[in-house]
């Protein structure tokens, strides 16, 4: 039989000379250890069965780790958490992100909360499956640049730390590309936001917002209809699977949803974001070319342009790029109310947070 491997082990266990390198990837900055709790962290709890929530929770922690760790890149410059960091709400605070070597990304990194509600995943919706979600990034040619398949399960298997994660997490320390995008995608579900002040007020606690942020939430729902794409499910405000030309362009550089679909119907449409956090996801849309939300609304405001494939909603009754002319005021009274989705306790949570931690 073999030897059980308690977390206590991996609480004392400390790698040395985890390389950070530049994007060049020709020195080494900085070494790291790895520092999880003594006890399994509680990813998955609450209601759930007592065995199949140990075992999620143990799946989890590899995938946190493996989230966070710099060795999934080619060159071990960039991790997942290097462009989803958890105090933006798992975005990135950059119109693009940066890839392994240095070189941007096509699209903004979107921010993901309660991410196990949605079934289409990406701004153009590419992926349905969130263990495949995992992968994709890993094998990009900018993102992370691993192309040979059998290169990473080698490369993890190498690493010390990974042996008792993998052992705790499947019963073997046997490393393959499945159970790593299994393990991501498990950490990735667990993250869930329902703790903002718009929680609470919509629990019952109506002290929870003030008369301002119940204004914009009236305005949001009702006069500027925003909770016809952003739905109110599920006591929050989410896009699913909704595909919108919103008029960013009268002419599209990024046919989004199009280039997946082939369909021209679907040009310059992209995926209605989660709103979860939004606060704290700057910057916006799918090339992240809003600074500020009070930008994002002034492009409703003013700003909408006539493009082909431009959401009806959106157009007013002679059919043109609808100006929907929101006063100060009421940009106020909107920002106050999305402020209002910010989950300090998720964006906090320990659990959710880097375990590699550097060493001076």
């Amino acid at each position: 039989m073999k030897k059980t491997v308690t977390l206590l082990t991996l609480a004392v266990l400390v790698i040395a000379a985890y390389s950070c390198k530049k994007n060049t990837g020709t020195s080494a900055l900085k070494t790291s250890s790895l520092v999880l709790p003594a006890t399994t962290e509680q990813f998955y709890n609450g209601n759930m069965a007592g065995t199949w929530a140990d075992s999620m929770n143990k799946v989890a922690t590899l995938g946190k780790v493996l989230f966070y760790d710099g060795h999934l890149s080619i060159n071990n410059a960039v991790s997942c958490g290097s462009c989803h960091k958890q105090t933006l709400g798992f975005a990135d605070n950059k119109t693009l992100s940066v890839g392994f070597e240095g070189r941007l990304t096509k699209r903004n990194s979107i921010g993901f909360n309660n991410i196990s509600f949605g079934t289409t995943l990406f701004w153009d919706g590419r992926e349905n499956n969130l263990a495949n979600l995992a992968l994709r990034p890993l094998t990009n040619h900018v993102e992370m640049g691993i192309t040979d398949e059998a290169y990473l399960p080698a490369k993890l298997s190498a690493l010390s730390y990974y042996t008792p994660l993998f052992m705790n997490a499947f019963g073997d320390n046997q490393v393959t590309n499945e159970r790593i995008s299994n393990a991501i995608a498990t950490f990735l579900r667990s993250i869930s936001s329902n703790n903002s002040r718009f929680d609470q007020y919509n629990n019952g606690n109506k002290e929870a917002m003030t008369a301002l942020e119940i204004q914009g939430m009236s305005l949001f729902s009702t006069k500027y209809n925003c909770a016809s794409c952003h739905s109110s499910s599920f006591g929050g405000y989410y896009g699913f699977n909704n595909f919108k030309d919103i008029g960013l362009d009268e002419n599209y550089a990024d046919n989004g949803r199009g280039t997946v679909s082939a369909n021209k119907a679907d040009q310059g449409t992209f995926r209605i974001p989660n709103l979860r956090n939004v606060a704290l996801t700057a910057p916006y849309m799918h090339d992240g070319r809003y600074a500020t939300l009070n930008d994002v609304l002034e492009h409703y405001s003013h700003n909408i342009k006539s493009s082909p494939n431009l959401d009806p909603l959106l157009k007013d009754k002679d059919g043109k790029a609808r100006a929907m002319n929101i006063s100060d005021n009421e940009k106020l009274a909107i920002i106050a109310f999305l402020n209002t989705f910010t989950d300090y306790t998720t964006v906090a949570d320990p659990k959710f947070s880097n375990p590699f931690k550097v060493i001076d």
